[in-house]
Protein backbone atom coordinates (compact mmCIF):
# COMPACT_ATOMS: atom_id res chain seq x y z
CA UNK A 1 0.00 0.00 0.00
CA UNK A 2 0.90 3.37 -0.62
CA UNK A 3 1.83 5.94 1.94
CA UNK A 4 0.53 9.52 1.16
CA UNK A 5 2.70 12.99 2.44
CA UNK A 6 -0.09 13.82 4.99
CA UNK A 7 0.32 10.07 6.53
CA UNK A 8 4.20 10.17 6.32
CA UNK A 9 4.56 13.87 7.47
CA UNK A 10 1.82 12.80 10.67
CA UNK A 11 4.24 9.52 11.51
CA UNK A 12 7.61 11.89 11.03
CA UNK A 13 6.04 14.43 13.50
CA UNK A 14 5.04 12.18 16.39
CA UNK A 15 7.40 9.09 16.32
CA UNK A 16 10.06 8.94 13.66
CA UNK A 17 10.95 6.05 14.59
CA UNK A 18 8.03 3.66 13.03
CA UNK A 19 9.36 4.78 9.96
CA UNK A 20 12.40 3.98 7.75
CA UNK A 21 12.99 6.08 4.61
CA UNK A 22 14.79 5.24 1.95
CA UNK A 23 16.04 7.60 -0.96
CA UNK A 24 16.63 5.70 -3.85
CA UNK A 25 17.76 8.33 -6.15
CA UNK A 26 21.56 9.12 -7.01
CA UNK A 27 24.26 9.86 -4.84
CA UNK A 28 24.47 13.26 -6.11
CA UNK A 29 20.83 13.96 -6.15
CA UNK A 30 20.44 13.09 -2.52
CA UNK A 31 23.30 15.31 -1.59
CA UNK A 32 21.61 17.78 -2.84
CA UNK A 33 18.60 17.50 -0.73
CA UNK A 34 16.36 14.63 0.52
CA UNK A 35 13.51 14.27 3.24
CA UNK A 36 15.43 14.59 6.73
CA UNK A 37 16.02 10.94 7.92
CA UNK A 38 16.26 9.25 5.12
CA UNK A 39 19.00 6.87 4.07
CA UNK A 40 20.29 7.17 0.44
CA UNK A 41 20.74 3.47 -1.50
CA UNK A 42 20.96 4.10 -5.07
CA UNK A 43 17.91 2.31 -6.62
CA UNK A 44 21.15 0.11 -8.77
CA UNK A 45 22.65 -0.73 -5.88
CA UNK A 46 19.16 -1.59 -3.55
CA UNK A 47 18.87 -5.56 -4.48
CA UNK A 48 22.67 -6.08 -3.59
CA UNK A 49 22.16 -3.90 -0.17
CA UNK A 50 19.24 -5.68 0.65
CA UNK A 51 21.25 -9.15 0.63
CA UNK A 52 23.92 -7.66 2.65
CA UNK A 53 24.71 -9.35 6.04
CA UNK A 54 23.77 -6.95 8.73
CA UNK A 55 27.71 -5.91 9.64
CA UNK A 56 28.48 -5.29 6.14
CA UNK A 57 25.15 -3.21 5.33
CA UNK A 58 26.29 -1.21 8.90
CA UNK A 59 29.82 -0.94 7.43
CA UNK A 60 28.80 0.25 3.66
CA UNK A 61 25.56 2.23 4.46
CA UNK A 62 26.44 3.72 8.26
CA UNK A 63 23.31 3.03 9.26
CA UNK A 64 21.33 -0.40 10.31
CA UNK A 65 20.01 -2.79 8.13
CA UNK A 66 16.77 -2.84 7.15
CA UNK A 67 14.42 -5.75 8.80
CA UNK A 68 12.34 -8.00 6.68
CA UNK A 69 9.49 -7.20 8.90
CA UNK A 70 9.84 -3.75 9.40
CA UNK A 71 6.11 -1.77 7.85
CA UNK A 72 6.99 1.10 7.87
CA UNK A 73 9.89 1.09 5.10
CA UNK A 74 9.26 3.85 2.49
CA UNK A 75 10.88 4.04 -0.50
CA UNK A 76 11.30 7.23 -2.41
CA UNK A 77 12.70 8.85 -5.16
CA UNK A 78 12.54 12.12 -7.88
CA UNK A 79 9.58 12.27 -9.46
CA UNK A 80 8.38 8.39 -9.00
CA UNK A 81 10.52 6.26 -11.54
CA UNK A 82 12.17 4.47 -9.15
CA UNK A 83 10.43 3.97 -6.04
CA UNK A 84 8.18 1.01 -7.90
CA UNK A 85 11.25 -0.68 -8.87
CA UNK A 86 12.61 -0.35 -5.32
CA UNK A 87 9.71 -1.63 -3.87
CA UNK A 88 9.25 -4.70 -5.96
CA UNK A 89 12.70 -5.62 -5.27
CA UNK A 90 12.13 -5.25 -1.62
CA UNK A 91 8.87 -7.42 -2.17
CA UNK A 92 10.70 -10.18 -3.99
CA UNK A 93 13.22 -10.20 -1.01
CA UNK A 94 10.40 -10.41 1.03
CA UNK A 95 10.64 -6.64 2.40
CA UNK A 96 7.29 -5.45 3.71
CA UNK A 97 6.89 -1.92 3.69
CA UNK A 98 5.08 1.06 2.30
CA UNK A 99 5.48 3.14 -0.79
CA UNK A 100 5.68 6.51 -0.60
CA UNK A 101 2.93 7.39 -3.04
CA UNK A 102 4.79 10.94 -4.17
CA UNK A 103 7.84 11.50 -4.37
CA UNK A 104 10.87 14.02 -3.36
CA UNK A 105 9.60 17.03 -5.63
CA UNK A 106 6.46 16.75 -4.56
CA UNK A 107 7.89 16.60 -0.52
CA UNK A 108 10.43 19.21 -1.44
CA UNK A 109 7.30 21.45 -2.93
CA UNK A 110 4.82 21.06 -0.06
CA UNK A 111 7.98 20.96 2.67
CA UNK A 112 9.72 23.84 1.57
Amino acid sequence: PAMSLPELRSILATDRDRVRLIDVRSREESAAGTIPGALNIPVSELENALRMEPADFQATYFAEKPRPEEENLVFFCQIGSNECHAMQTARELEYLGANYEDNYRAWQAKEG
